[in-house]
């Protein structure tokens, strides 16, 4: 994905420079400390141009991302197709989406969480580039068990936008949050202000990653890669303009949550079948 930005070379070795005289502050915001004003992290904000794409009008659209976790079964065919189709470091250890697995045992009062990234689980796949869960609670008595799928929010308030002191992350019109990887200068301020942990940092470019929903699909009218492989209709993605698209229907016919709506973020991934527990 392209996207035209008014910025200049020379502008962003210019912060480069300064870069050391804002680490405390940032770091502080990072933390849920200090709330950054974009003024204080950004030396020069950026204007965000639509991107050049035939025949899309990023103000006609308005995305959002549902998942029913009652459909999910833990195949992770979603994380695979994911890493695919955007081309995302391929271990163990970096993802765009991932699942969680939440498994309460007799007697216990809190789940056990964990997902396809755990030792335990990466050792039963055989590989860091299959991905599975080891079926390690065959001899436990399980109360309740259930996966819930992950990625990120794609906030309307997004904390990520509001310490990036480059303007590399940015919300776009129709509602996604965005990279520009030629101004993303590695400071990972951005994945430490993200309260959901959606985000991570690619080591071989330098650059932070994370999830757009497949932003070079859904503009030209394709659904994101891990909607199109779900075998069971978990995961669910809409215009929410559409009042007939199939997220509409998704928010209109069941009651829906958000995951940590406490972080005035404002997300816009939809959840349904979710235990209070899930965080």
């Amino acid at each position: 994905m392209t996207e035209t930005r008014n910025k200049s070379a020379d502008a962003r070795r210019g912060f480069l420079r300064l870069l050391g005289g804002v680490v405390a502050c940032a770091g502080a915001a990072a933390a849920g400390k200090v709330a950054v004003r974009p003024d204080e992290a950004a030396a020069e904000p950026s204007t965000v141009t639509p991107p050049a794409i035939p025949g899309y009008d990023w103000t006609k659209h308005r995305w959002a991302f549902g998942v029913d976790a009652s459909k999910c079964i833990g195949c992770l065919r979603c994380v695979e197709a994911c890493k695919r189709e955007n081309e995302v470091i391929g271990d163990a250890h970096h993802f765009r989406t991932w699942v969680e697995r939440y498994v309460y045992l007799e007697g216990e009062e809190t789940p056990r969480v964990d997902s396809h990234s755990d030792p335990v689980n990466i050792e039963a796949s055989g590989s860091e580039h299959e991905y599975r869960f080891a079926n390690r609670y065959k001899d436990a008595k399980v109360e309740k068990a259930y996966f819930v799928p992950k990625l990120c929010n794609h906030c309307t308030h997004p904390a990520c936008v509001q310490v990036c002191p480059t303007g590399a992350t940015y919300r776009t019109d129709d509602g996604v949050v965005v990279i520009d990887h030629k101004y993303c200068i590695g400071c990972q301020y951005c994945v430490q202000a993200c309260p959901y942990g959606a985000r991570f940092f690619n080591e071989e470019k330098q650059v932070t990653d994370k999830c757009t929903w497949c932003y070079h699909r859904i503009t030209k009218g394709l659904q994101p890669a891990c909607v199109v492989v779900c075998p069971v209709g978990a995961r669910i993605f809409g215009d929410l303009r559409d009042k007939q698209s199939s997220m509409s229907q998704f928010i209109r016919n069941n009651r829906t949550r958000v995951l940590k709506p406490e972080s005035g973020n404002a997300p816009n991934v939809y959840y349904v079948g979710l235990d209070k527990d899930v965080f």
